[in-house]
C-alpha cells in the first residue's frame, strides 16, 4: 500500500514537502514514519496530512487515491515554559560543511533580540512577530568541544552548541596478510578521526564473504582474523566504517598463500674477521617444507651502503665481504622474503663488527717550521692525523728519525706518542734529513722524508697582495726554472696568536695556482701565505709570498706623531713607528688634519667641516710609506692644532685627539742657532778642562813654577840654553798684595788666590825687622812673610834683613818696604858668578816676597779691639834661590834694607 504524506508550516497552506510511503500492511497494523525538519519544530507550528491508494503489483494503470485525513497540527510551542527567551536546537550534531538552521522565540513584544556565532553577530529571517530563523551555509569544524551560537536579550542570554564532525572517510590501503599460515593480519589507513568526546561512533568491522562470518573490529586501523581450520585458500573481505552520521566500505580478494610476510631473521652472527674481509650468518624461520626465501644482504660503511648481496636461503644462509678497509665499523643487513609469490619483505636484522688493523698505508703529511740561530737552528715538526682509511688502525706513537748529511752513521730517533702532532728538534749548521713515519698495533707507515739546509734562512722575495673571494683566497705562482717534485702553501689561521695555528697544503708539480680557505678565517684580520718549492732532494726554497685580508676594516688605531724642525713659519711631523701590519687592512694613506684660530688653510690642505662640528684643513698622503711631512706658511706666534689618521679600504679610522703645537718668535731661531753653537762649544771646553785639569795646572800654574821646566815657555825659548838670570822687580809690574796681620801660628791667606801658606809650625819669632832706607819714615809695625814654596829642598836657606818699617803707610799707596836692589848686595860678586856657572837644570830662581804693611783700605780686615803691646813689627824678605850644593846661604846681615816704593 502506498501512503502520500504532505506537511505544511504555519499555515496549512504553505506545503514543504511530500512523500510517497510504500509499505505492507496488515489488519490493524500500527505504522510508524519519520520526518526530520530542518527548521526545530519549536520555531513555528507544523501540518500534516496524508491520503492513501493500494499498490498492486504489475498495475499500471493510475493508482485510485482516498480522501485526505484532516490536517493535523504540531504546535511545540505551547509546551514551551514561563522564560522570556528560547533557542532552537539547544545542541545538533553536524557533519562538517553541511547547513544548520536555529531559530529563537521571545516571549517580549520588544524586538530586541541580537545573536552571534562565535561572537560574531549574525542576522536571521523574521518568520513572525516573536520568531527569527538563522541558516548556517558550510559549517566548519572550529573545535572538538562544538561551536557556540548565542541570542541576548536584555539580561537573558540562550544558546546553542553545535558539534560537527569531520568527514568520515573511506579506509585505504587496506590489505591482509598472514606469517605464520595461522591468523590473518588486516591493516588500513582510517584517515581523518571522526570522534568527538561527547560522540564516540567511529567504528570498523570485518565481513568475510565465503565463510559469511562478521567480525567488529578492536582498532581502527587493524584487524586479526583467524585462518579456518580446513585451509581455506581464498579469503574475500570487505570492511565497513561507520558512525553517526556517514558509512563507508571496501573490499579485498586474495589467495592466502600469496600474502606471506615473513618474520626477521634470526640468529645472525660473524663467523670470520680479517683486516679485509668478514663472513655472516642468519637463520630464517620456516613456515612450509620446502619453502624457499629470497634474502637480501647489505654492508653499510660511514652511512651508506658499500655492498649488497642476494641470497636464496630455505632455513640457514651465509654471505661473505671483501675488499674491505682495514680497522673500520661495518654495519651487516639481512631481510627475507618469499620467492616464489613475492609479497613483502621481513624487517632488518643486523650486525655490527670492526675489521682488524693493518700497518698504515700512506707517509704522513709533514711540514716543518725553521728558525735559524747563530750556527744552528731551530726545526719545528708538524704533521698531519692520517685519514682513516690511510691510518688502517689506531695510531699509537710517531717516530722522527734526524740524519746528519755529513755524518750519515749518526742519526738520532725521538720517538713522539700520540695524539701529539708535532715535535721541536735542534740542529746544528750542518745539512740534515728527517723522516717521518707513523706506526699503529700492526706496522709501520712509509716514511715522509724532508732535507733541513745547513743555511736554512729563506731568500727574500718581494710580498704581493691577494684578494679574498667567495672562494676563499685565490693565488698562482712562476713555477721556477729548476726542477721540483712539488709545492707547498702555508699560512696561519690565527696569526696574532702564539702558536699561531701553522696550516699548510701540499701540491702538485704541475700545479700553478690554487684556492685556500679556512673556517677560521676572520674578517680585519691580515693572512700572510708562503709557497714553496720542493727539490728532487725534498728540501723546500722560498718561491713568493702573499699577503691579504678576507675583508679589509677601518684602521683600529692612530699613529703617534713627533714635531721636528720646529721654526716660526713652518714644523716637520713624523710618525716613522707606525705599524702598517698589524692593522685591520692595507693602509693606502693618511689623512693630515690641521686646525688653527684663523681657520684659514695652506695651499695644499683642503678646508673640510670635521666630526665635532669645527672648521679644518685636510690634506692626503697616497703613499703609506711617506710617513713625514713638512707643514709650512704658517703664522709666527701662532697655534695651531694636528692629527694624523690613516685610511684603508674600508674607509678612515676615527679622528682621535689634536695635539697642539706653538710657533715660536721668527727671530727666535737666530738666536738659537748662535746659542746653541756657543753653549755646545763652551760645554765641551768646560769637559776637556774638567778631564785635562792636571794637564792645565801642570802646564799653566804648578805649584812649583819652575820657567825652564814649562812647557809654554819652552815653546818660546831658543833651541840653545840660555843661561839663568836674575828677575828685577824693575822688570815686572806686581800686583796689589793685601796682607792681614794674625797671631802667631795662625795661616795667613792670600787674596784672589785663597791659598793658605804651609802650616809648618815655626821653633822662631816671624817677626825681623828691616833697615829703613834714607827716605823711609819711622819704623812701623810690618808683617813677615815668609814663602817656603819654591825652594823645598833648602827651606832654611833664605835670610832676612832686620830694617825698622814705618808704623803708618800713607793710606793712599801701598809702599815697599825695601829697595829690591838691597838685596842683591850681600850675594856679592862671587855668588854671581857662581849662580851664573850653575847649569839652568841643577839651579833655581832667586825669589824674594814682600809684604807691606796694611794701608787704611785694610784697616776694616784688621782686629777691631786695640792691641795689646807688642814687640814692633817689621817687614820681612825671605830671598829664596837655587845655588850650588854646599854653598852657604848668605848671612842674615847681608839682608837689603827695605825702602818704601810704590807699586
Amino acid at each position: 500500500m502506498v501512503f502520500q504524506i504532505e506537511i505544511s508550516r504555519m499555515t496549512t497552506s504553505n506545503v514543504i514537502w511530500v512523500e510517497n510511503y510504500s509499505t505492507t500492511v496488515e489488519w490493524k497494523q500500527v505504522l510508524h514514519w519519520r520526518w526530520d525538519s530542518e527548521l526545530p519544530l519549536e520555531c513555528v507550528t507544523h501540518f500534516v496530512r496524508l491520503r492513501g491508494a493500494v499498490e498492486e503489483a504489475g498495475t499500471p494503470r493510475p493508482r485510485s487515491w482516498s480522501d485526505w485525513s484532516s490536517w493535523e497540527e504540531a504546535d511545540a510551542q505551547k509546551s514551551l515554559g514561563p522564560d522570556s527567551l528560547f533557542v532552537f536546537p539547544g545542541e545538533k550534531l553536524v557533519e562538517e560543511g553541511s547547513n544548520v538552521t536555529i531559530c529563537y522565540v521571545s516571549r517580549s513584544h520588544e524586538n530586541n533580540v541580537s545573536c552571534s556565532l562565535e561572537g560574531v553577530p549574525i542576522l536571521g529571517e523574521q518568520l513572525g512577530p516573536n520568531v527569527s530563523v538563522f541558516t548556517l551555509n558550510n559549517v566548519p569544524f572550529i573545535r572538538k568541544t562544538g561551536t557556540n551560537f548565542f541570542c541576548q536579550q536584555t539580561q537573558d542570554i540562550r544558546g546553542s552548541v553545535l558539534f560537527v564532525l569531520k568527514v568520515l572517510e573511506e579506509p585505504k590501503n587496506f590489505s591482509c596478510e598472514t606469517r605464520d599460515f595461522k591468523t590473518l593480519t588486516c591493516t588500513w589507513d582510517p584517515g581523518t578521526d571522526t570522534d568527538l568526546p561527547k560522540y564516540r561512533s567511529q567504528s570498523y568491522t570485518l565481513f568475510e564473504a565465503f565463510s559469511g562470518e562478521k567480525r567488529p573490529c578492536g582498532h581502527k586501523n587493524q584487524c586479526v582474523w583467524q585462518v579456518a581450520p580446513d585451509s581455506q585458500e581464498t579469503y574475500n573481505f570487505t570492511l565497513v566504517a561507520e558512525n553517526y552520521l556517514r558509512k563507508r566500505s571496501v573490499n579485498t580478494v586474495f589467495d592466502l598463500a600469496h600474502r606471506v610476510h615473513p618474520m626477521t631473521p634470526s640468529n645472525m652472527h660473524l663467523k670470520s674477521l680479517g683486516a679485509t674481509n668478514a663472513t655472516v650468518t642468519w637463520k630464517v624461520h620456516s613456515i612450509r617444507h620446502h619453502f624457499t626465501y629470497l634474502c637480501q644482504v647489505e654492508l653499510h660503511g660511514e652511512g651508506k651502503v658499500i655492498q649488497q648481496h642476494n641470497v636464496s636461503v630455505e632455513e640457514e644462509g651465509q654471505c661473505s665481504f671483501s675488499e674491505l678497509e682495514p680497522f673500520t665499523r661495518y654495519v651487516a643487513r639481512v631481510r627475507c622474503a618469499v620467492a616464489r609469490h613475492f609479497w613483502k619483505w621481513s624487517e632488518w636484522a643486523g650486525w655490527n663488527f670492526s675489521t682488524l688493523a693493518a700497518a698504515p698505508s700512506e707517509a704522513p703529511d709533514v711540514w716543518r717550521d725553521v728558525k735559524s740561530a747563530l750556527g744552528s737552528c731551530n726545526v719545528t715538526l708538524f704533521w698531519k692525523p692520517l685519514s682513516k682509511s690511510h691510518a688502517r688502525g689506531e695510531i699509537l706513537f710517531h717516530n722522527v728519525v734526524v740524519e746528519n748529511l755529513h755524518r750519515p752513521s749518526s742519526s738520532k730517533l725521538f720517538p713522539i706518542p700520540a695524539p701529539a702532532s708535532g715535535t721541536e728538534v735542534a740542529l746544528d749548521g750542518c745539512s740534515h734529513r728527517v723522516l717521518v713515519t707513523a706506526n699503529n698495533s700492526a706496522g709501520t707507515s712509509p716514511a715522509a722524508v724532508m732535507v733541513i739546509s745547513g743555511d736554512p734562512a729563506d731568500r727574500e722575495v718581494e710580498e704581493e697582495r691577494v684578494e679574498h673571494t667567495e672562494r676563499g683566497f685565490s693565488m698562482s705562482w712562476k713555477p721556477p726554472p729548476e726542477d721540483v717534485v712539488g709545492y707547498v702553501v702555508d699560512w696561519c689561521d690565527r696569526p696574532r696568536d702564539s702558536p699561531c695555528g701553522l696550516r699548510w697544503r701540499h701540491l702538485g708539480p704541475n700545479s700553478t695556482s690554487t684556492v685556500i680557505s679556512s673556517g677560521a678565517f676572520r674578517p680585519g684580520v691580515r693572512y700572510n701565505f708562503r709557497i714553496y718549492g720542493i727539490s728532487p732532494k725534498r728540501m723546500a726554497y722560498l718561491l713568493e709570498k702573499k699577503t691579504g685580508y678576507t675583508e679589509e676594516k677601518e684602521p683600529s688605531d692612530t699613529p703617534q706623531v713627533l714635531v721636528y724642525n720646529l721654526t716660526s713659519q713652518s714644523f716637520t711631523l713624523s710618525w716613522k713607528d707606525y705599524p702598517t701590519d698589524s692593522q685591520p687592512g692595507f693602509v693606502r694613506g693618511y689623512y693630515v688634519y690641521l686646525k688653527s684660530k684663523a681657520e684659514q688653510c695652506q695651499p695644499e690642505f683642503q678646508k673640510t667641516v670635521l666630526p665635532d662640528g669645527s672648521v679644518g684643513c685636510q690634506y692626503e698622503i697616497n703613499d703609506p710609506e711617506q710617513k713625514t711631512l713638512v707643514v709650512g706658511n704658517l703664522q709666527p706666534e701662532s697655534s695651531y692644532e694636528f692629527s694624523v689618521i690613516p685610511y684603508t679600504r674600508a674607509g678612515a679610522g676615527a679622528l682621535g685627539a689634536f695635539t697642539k703645537v706653538t710657533m715660536p718668535d721668527e727671530h727666535s731661531h737666530v738666536l738659537i742657532r748662535i746659542i746653541l753653537p756657543m753653549t755646545a762649544c763652551l760645554l765641551l771646553i768646560a769637559i776637556l778642562c774638567y778631564l785635562k785639569s792636571q794637564w792645565m795646572k801642570e802646564m799653566c800654574y804648578p805649584d812649583i813654577p819652575d820657567p825652564y821646566k814649562s812647557s809654554v815657555l819652552s815653546l818660546l825659548k831658543p833651541k840653545e840654553t840660555a843661561p839663568p838670570t836674575i828677575m828685577h822687580v824693575n822688570d815686572c809690574v806686581p800686583d796689589a798684595l793685601e796682607v792681614v796681620k794674625k797671631p802667631e801660628g795662625s795661616k795667613t791667606q792670600f787674596a784672589g788666590t785663597k791659598k793658605s801658606p804651609p802650616e809648618t809650625a815655626r821653633s822662631r819669632p816671624d817677626y825681623i825687622y828691616l833697615l829703613p832706607t834714607e827716605n823711609a819714615p819711622d819704623p812701623g809695625p810690618c808683617i813677615c812673610f815668609e814663602n817656603l814654596t819654591y825652594n823645598q829642598a833648602a827651606p832654611n836657606s833664605g835670610s832676612c834683613a832686620h830694617v825698622l818699617g814705618p808704623h803708618e803707610a800713607p793710606p793712599s799707596q801701598l809702599g815697599l818696604l825695601a829697595s829690591p836692589e838691597n838685596f842683591l848686595k850681600p850675594l856679592g860678586q862671587n855668588y854671581m858668578n857662581t849662580l851664573a856657572e850653575t847649569p839652568a837644570g841643577e839651579t833655581a830662581l832667586n825669589y824674594v816676597s814682600q809684604l807691606a804693611s796694611p794701608v787704611s783700605g785694610d784697616k776694616d780686615l784688621l782686629p777691631t779691639k786695640s792691641p795689646e803691646p807688642e814687640p814692633a813689627l817689621c817687614c820681612e824678605y825671605r830671598m829664596q834661590m837655587a845655588m850650588p850644593l854646599g854653598l852657604a846661604s848668605p848671612s842674615p846681615n847681608e839682608s837689603s834694607n827695605c825702602s818704601p816704593t810704590a807699586i
